[in-house]
């Protein structure tokens, strides 16, 4: 009986830590932001890595209904002409998200007349994801996001931003469903200095550790110096999967 009411008590005050966004727990955590990290880990894979010469994002796509249009789902976005965005986790939180971000770069070119910088626009994503974790009555974001595109000094850059707020600068990371397995090959397979064609297929063999159907799930783009963002056709990225393939297949 003892026992049970020890239980009790402690599946109460655990229910309490649960509901609110803004109150820690004896531990330390803020209950909802680790939900919306596992929120982000349920979200379909991202992958993002920098080459020499470019900066290349890919993303799963999950299967659509046979009637449904797949044209309007959208996982990598152009936030403006230098930057990209691709998101992993709840899909109507990156469009607020996204849409937030292409404002704000919108306003920093009428304010100061020049394009903002990958690291302002990473920092800025990064804040209003954060805010949302100290508000009573609302949750936090529940999107992992990847931003990549170039900066004055005409380097390829790519940041991560998460539930919590904060951000950090890769050469090469992952987020999403399954993106451990992901990652491990990124560090088993990524080094410095890349060429562009090296760096999309690493990009879309680490994408096939998590998809089902080769090329059909995947969407892959870069972004290369003084270029708009370019998104690889199905046809594209279907040659390099069968090369891939044809890799791994043990001498005849």
């Amino acid at each position: 009986y003892q026992r049970r009411v020890h239980g009790d008590i402690f599946q109460n005050m655990s229910n309490r830590y649960d509901a609110a966004v803004t109150r820690f727990s004896p531990s330390g955590h803020l209950f909802q932001v680790d939900y919306a990290f596992e929120a982000v880990k349920k979200g379909a894979c991202a992958v993002g890595l920098k080459t020499k010469d470019s900066v290349i994002i890919g993303v799963e796509r999950k299967a659509t209904p046979k009637l449904q249009e797949s044209s309007n789902i959208k996982k990598i976005f152009q936030i403006d002409h230098h930057l990209a965005m691709a998101c992993a986790g709840l899909t109507a939180d990156a469009r607020v998200l996204t849409e937030r971000t292409v404002l704000e770069c919108q306003q920093y070119r009428l304010t100061y007349d020049q394009p903002p910088t990958v690291n302002y626009i990473a920092k800025f994503v990064a804040k209003v994801m954060q805010r949302y974790t100290q508000v009573g009555g609302r949750r936090p974001f529940g999107v992992g996001s990847l931003i990549v595109g170039y900066d004055q000094a005409k380097e390829p850059m790519l940041y991560l931003t998460e539930p919590s707020g904060s951000y950090s600068l890769w050469k090469a990371c992952s987020i999403g469903h399954n993106s451990k397995n992901v990652t491990e090959l990124l560090e088993k397979k990524y080094k410095d200095g890349l060429s562009h064609d090296e760096g999309v297929k690493l990009a879309i063999e680490g994408l096939l550790e998590v998809v089902e159907s080769g090329n059909k799930n995947m969407e892959i783009a870069y972004m290369q110096k003084d270029e708009k963002l370019v998104k690889m056709t199905d046809e594209e990225v279907k040659k390099i999967v069968e090369a891939i393939e044809k890799e791994k297949q043990p001498p005849a």
